[in-house]
């Protein structure tokens, strides 16, 4: 490899960029190492992006004619950058959050949760029954979610991600209708899409309670008639809100295409990009990472930090910007992530730090050295003389209900 640092006015097409000298969450690539072609050199000059790096032995060099094939260099292209290695970008990050009562708001956010999964799981026995359902209970309890988000958005998606399988179903519309309201906050959209996204988030599983329960609750891989069954639900769900008298354009559309992707490849229409509105756009984002960091019939969630990694990774599947926006609310090493420190301790984030790329506090509770348990400490990272090294899982330890560590 044969780097060079070039000032980004000077980037030309053809050239293999290794490194972009700026925060991620700040530029609108999902990579650090790709073969650049005139649009990406126009992007990236008016990103703001002060310098990059480039490998000239395998991309053009400032001055020559193109390098190697671009189709060749991006098959072997590195993937995307890593997560957990941005945080000492958080200085130039995004604006700090208001300080905010997170333990107050837990409790609120707690009830929320008990109300709102007895509501959903109502909702979803009356369709059962072959019942039409009302939707002023959802109304009501959207608005109370949003309330919550707008005073702290990290207790009530926090809270919502502690289900079990059982009651995954339910408690899933509780988080994605959080999460998708904070995005949709932190996005700065109109009002008026900002008390859509809640709704549209609480209601957008409901075409599952037409879904078999021996399908829905399998605790194994479904075949393949058992999952075109499963791809049903979307439609199936804006055909009940339709019934049930929802007009609301931005709310069907998340119900039917929350399964869609940015490539065209997902379901049930294969829309383009440009068929997807936002609101759209963001409960792929959320419903994907409240899925898989939950407990499942079949598979154990992943680390919260661990999943926005690997979310980073899937290329095709999100709006760049969406991600973006849930790594800003959630932070890189969301509430609840086990992450191992430079001191070989092992830690659970109890609190975000300053803006989302900064060091959170963290609860140390166990030695990775020793195997032990340890007296229970809590650490400001951005204060401290030790660090983040690295993303835990909490299954590889034996590790069960962190939240009792983290919510203690």
């Amino acid at each position: 490899m044969a780097l060079k640092t070039i000032p980004t006015d000077t980037l030309k097409a053809g050239m293999y960029v290794v490194k972009l000298h700026g925060p991620w969450l700040e530029h609108p690539f999902w990579r650090t190492r790709f073969v650049v072609d005139q649009d990406d050199v126009d992007t990236l000059v008016a990103s703001g992006v002060a310098a990059v790096d480039i490998d000239t032995q395998r991309g053009r060099n400032e001055g020559t004619s193109n390098g190697p094939s671009m189709i060749a260099i991006e098959a072997d292209a590195a993937p995307p950058c890593d997560i957990a290695s941005l945080q000492a970008a958080g200085s130039s990050g995004p604006p700090a959050r208001e300080p905010t009562g997170l333990r107050d708001e837990l409790a609120r956010a707690k009830l929320i949760c008990e109300e709102g999964r007895a509501l959903v799981e109502a909702m979803f026995g009356e369709l059962r029954m072959g019942r039409s359902i009302v939707l002023e209970g959802a109304r009501d309890l959207a608005s109370r979610i949003d309330d919550s988000v707008s005073r702290n958005p990290l207790a009530l998606v926090s809270l919502a991600r502690l289900k079990t399988a059982d009651n995954y179903t339910y408690l899933h519309s509780i988080a994605v209708a959080g999460l998708m309201a904070a995005v949709a906050r932190d996005l700065d959209l109109p009002t008026e899409q900002r008390e859509h996204a809640a709704m549209a988030g609480l209601l957008h599983d409901m075409g599952k309670a037409h879904v078999p329960l021996s399908i829905l609750n399998k605790p194994g891989a479904l075949q393949d008639g058992e999952m075109a069954t499963m791809r049903q639900h979307p439609a199936r769900g804006e055909q009940i809100l339709r019934e049930a008298g929802m007009d609301i354009p931005d709310v069907l559309h998340v119900v039917r295409h929350h399964h869609e992707r940015m490539d065209g490849a997902g379901y049930p229409d294969a829309l383009p990009a440009d068929a997807l509105p936002m609101l759209t756009r963001i409960s792929s984002v959320c419903d994907v990472y409240d899925a898989i960091t939950s407990n499942r019939p079949y598979k154990s969630g992943w680390d919260p930090a661990e999943s926005l990694r690997r979310m980073a990774t899937w290329q095709g599947h999100f709006d760049v910007a969406v991600l973006k926006s849930l790594i800003r609310v959630l932070g890189i090493f969301p509430l609840g992530s086990l992450v191992r420190l430079a001191s070989d301790h092992l830690a659970v984030v109890i609190a975000a730090g300053e803006h989302p790329l900064a060091p959170p506090t963290v609860r140390v509770f166990y030695s990775a050295k020793s195997k032990a348990q340890v007296f229970r400490r809590d650490v400001d990272l951005a204060s401290a003389k030790d660090s983040i090294v690295g993303i835990e899982s909490p299954k590889k330890w034996g590790f069960r209900d962190l939240e009792q560590v983290w919510m203690a």
